[in-house]
């Protein structure tokens, strides 16, 4: 297991990076850099269950099943990966993996800070994928802000 760290600077409050990030429609336009039809369905509040989804190749609903661990709006988000969803079935990891979200206030702009746990096998993924979604998620607050 690895942990994996990401960042970007965000020309926008820290508050309202939080709120866009996490609103269902915005959240749909910066995760697709991970599956055009990633989504969400559940909420964010400390200890509720969330899944994160998106379609397969063929059109089946996939995903991970997760827990918000820890909510603290506006400056940190701690989220428990429980398992897949893939094909109608449930399955656990063997262990826990977690993806935090950290929110710090510079000069009227916003340090948003990830740390996730992956395998090795992600690590070439996330190292590409992450930057372009934080990338994404940054042109999303700031024509929102």
């Amino acid at each position: 297991m690895k942990k994996v760290h990401f960042q970007v600077e965000i020309d926008c409050p820290k508050e309202k990076v939080f709120s866009i990030m996490l609103d269902k429609e915005h959240y749909r336009k910066w995760t697709a850099e991970f599956n055009p039809t990633s989504h969400y369905e559940g909420t964010w509040e400390e200890g509720s269950k969330i899944l994160f989804l998106g379609e397969t190749e063929d059109g089946e609903k996939a995903g991970m099943q997760s827990e918000i661990a820890k909510m603290e709006p506006a400056k940190f988000i701690s989220i428990r990966h429980l398992g897949m969803l893939e094909k109608g079935k449930e399955t656990r990891f063997e262990q826990e993996l977690y993806e935090n979200y950290y929110f710090e206030q510079k000069n009227g702009s916003t340090l948003l800070k990830v740390e996730m746990d992956t395998e090795d096998d992600w690590l070439d993924y996330f190292g590409k994928t992450w930057p372009k979604a934080l990338q994404k998620l940054k042109e999303v607050c700031e024509s929102n802000c």
